[in-house]
């Protein structure tokens, strides 16, 4: 961390002490004093009167008028110049950044923190960067260190502001929408905040960070693959055949080995080149943090992963943690989620996973939306009532290629519209779960039941199927006795359409993260199905 200058502090807070100044050969010296700030003059008149006590902030005071000079000098910040406005009103305008000591240690954690923004994934310059090094370099004269004018505070604080929008907020709920991101975004208090940060005991830049835990864990194996880019990155893998496996032996194993020690899956010998049980260990691990099968063979499609270019993981983490800079930092502590690049719904209870399924979710033409919902209604045998899309594209077009359509999918007219009757072939399968909502998509059983064994499950007209519906029924009905697992099957194969309306309603979040980190600690990667990497990391490199 870079020590700061306390000669800088004084020149700039000199004339801003109360009292006569005592110099070195005891002589008593009067501050000068600037005639141009009548408020800044006053306020040194009346701290005269306290005879030299200067532990308290409320000594330094500023004109209320420079902040709007301020925002004039540096028009970036304008966007922050109401809650500047709103910050030192509260304070009466006093300085936030400076004691009778000099600067205070959060600002020093403040512009570490510039110093390493590409630890937090920042791809974007941050305004007048320039300018706030020169703060804090004793030997640069870009800011006018003028007595009476408290350019150097109010830089500070929107710095603050800067970074805690830039790092703890993410891009404009606008832009994130334009993303086709529908989920609710967080609110920050940035007034709030600073006023923690400069009462904080312990004296760090913050005690705790107003962002979703993943995103610390995610910056975490940013920096990791940043180290690993700085060394070179990894050897490219060359195969000689398509798949190796145990017992096998050959410099391609031997490359394999070196790449999963490098990035952390294997922690045993790289010298060997022979493919043991731990090798088929490591490769497994690999196997399930990429989201392939867990096969231990190390094939085409495994090399292929290990081949991605380390920036590419390095761009998927950054994404991903902006990503996490949106999310509430308490969405609930019980709750469904949707991962639907990783193709799973995950069941939260007090905020950590008790158990997940695999699912299918929409194909890329028909994507499954990003958004909340809260899950109200199970409906076992359930009608599945087409959608107009479906009906105008394919339902539409197969009457009039065979007269007999309907019958033969068991389906039936109602006014308008067409819509299957339960049964074993019904599209929704026995049971589906109803959080109401604009976007049409639910969870529900299906009876194409091999596409779950596909790594890669988008497949869908956008509603997401359940692997395991009935698991997931007796789970919502698990606080309602007379729901039996007994009852459930029965409901489930009745052919008769049955809604149930649960007692207490359960949050449901689909979301779309290509990395995240698991309950075990470990980074996961997973292919961006629907295209949103690439527009979102553009984004971020014009966002200011």
């Amino acid at each position: 961390m870079q020590t700061f200058p306390k000669r800088l502090v004084y020149v700039l807070l000199l004339p801003l002490f109360a009292g006569n100044i005592i110099c070195c050969n005891g002589q008593e010296k009067n501050p000068p004093v600037a005639v141009n700030d009548s408020t800044a003059n006053r306020r040194l008149e009346e701290a005269k009167t306290i005879a030299g006590n200067f532990n308290s902030q409320a000594v330094f005071h500023f004109d209320s008028i420079h902040v709007r000079s301020f925002v004039k000098k540096y028009p970036e910040f304008t966007q922050y110049e109401g809650e500047l406005e709103k910050f030192y009103r509260q304070r009466d305008y006093t300085y936030a950044w400076y004691d009778s000591s000099g600067l205070i240690e959060q600002a020093m954690g403040l512009h570490n923190r510039f110093e390493h923004l590409k630890q937090e994934g920042i791809l974007s310059n941050m305004p007048y960067t320039a300018a706030f090094n020169a703060l804090m370099d004793v030997n640069d004269s870009t800011l006018v260190y003028n007595p009476m004018n408290p350019e150097a505070e109010l830089m500070l604080t929107s710095q603050y502001l800067s970074y805690a929008h830039r790092t703890w907020q993410g891009i404009s709920e606008k832009e994130s929408r334009a993303l086709e991101w529908f989920l609710p975004r967080k609110k920050l208090d940035l007034n709030t905040l600073m006023d923690s940060l400069l009462t904080d005991s312990d004296k760090s830049f913050v005690a705790s960070e107003p962002v979703f835990r993943m995103y610390g864990m995610l910056r975490t194996y940013l920096k990791k693959y940043q180290d690993i880019e700085a060394h070179g990155g990894w050897q490219l893998i060359k195969a000689d055949k398509k798949s190796y496996k145990t017992g096998d032996s050959s410099a391609t194993v031997l490359a394999i080995r070196k790449r999963l020690f490098l990035t952390g899956e294997l922690s045993g010998d790289t010298s060997v080149a022979l493919y043991d049980d731990s090798l088929k260990a490591a490769v497994k691990k690999f196997q399930r943090h990429n989201g392939l099968n867990e096969t231990g063979i190390a094939d085409a499609a495994l090399i292929r992963e290990m081949n991605r270019p380390v920036n590419d993981i390095i761009r998927k983490i950054i994404v991903n943690m902006e990503r996490c800079r949106w999310i509430p930092l308490n969405p609930a502590e019980n709750f469904l989620l949707v991962n639907i690049p990783a193709f799973k719904l995950y069941v939260y209870e007090n905020n950590k996973v008790v158990w997940d399924m695999n699912v299918v979710t929409g194909q890329p033409v028909h994507k499954t939306v990003v958004f909340t919902g809260d899950l109200k209604y199970v409906v076992f045998s359930p009608y599945w009532n087409v959608p107009p899309g479906i009906l105008k594209n394919e339902i539409l077009p197969g009457i009039q290629r065979d007269p007999n359509y309907l019958r033969k999918h068991n389906m039936e007219r109602v006014g308008n519209t067409v819509r299957q009757k339960p049964g074993p072939d019904n599209s929704l399968g026995k049971v589906k779960f109803l959080f109401p909502n604009s976007h049409n998509i639910y969870l529900h059983d299906t009876p194409s039941k091999s596409l779950f064994k596909e790594e890669s499950r988008a497949f869908s007209h956008g509603c997401i199927r359940v692997a395991e519906p009935k698991k997931l029924a007796v789970y919502l009905l698990r606080h309602e006795p007379e729901w039996t697992s007994e009852k459930i099957d029965a409901a489930m194969n009745a052919g008769k359409e049955k809604y149930v309306t649960l007692k207490e309603t359960v949050p449901v979040f689909i979301a779309y993260f290509t990395a995240w980190v698991d309950s075990q600690g470990e980074l996961n990667l997973r292919p961006d199905v629907y295209k949103r990497d690439g527009r979102l990391a553009e984004t971020l490199m014009n966002e200011r």
